[in-house]
């Protein structure tokens, strides 16, 4: 399984968010542990993926050879590509 790590931004970004939402994108990103690729988009011209919950987005890295899920961002979708 892989570890899920939060960037310092990310932590922030998703306090910020309403409960509901938060608890969402928690329960979520403990359901994609085990195959994340199968649940992502790759974003065009980059390395990070993209994770959509409902009208937020989560931008990730994934780092296969040290089982990590790195979340880098996280936001509403129409915030969230504009500082890619």
């Amino acid at each position: 399984m892989y570890e899920i790590i939060f960037h310092k931004s990310a932590k922030r970004q998703l306090k910020k968010l309403p409960q509901e939402i938060q608890i969402r994108i928690l329960k979520t990103l403990e359901r994609i542990r085990a195959r994340p690729h199968h649940f992502v988009k790759s974003l065009a011209g980059l390395k990070y993926y993209s994770l959509r919950i409902g009208d937020y987005r989560i931008i990730l890295d994934i780092q296969n050879r040290k089982l990590i899920i790195f979340v880098l961002e996280l936001g509403p979708r129409k915030n969230i590509y504009k500082s890619q």
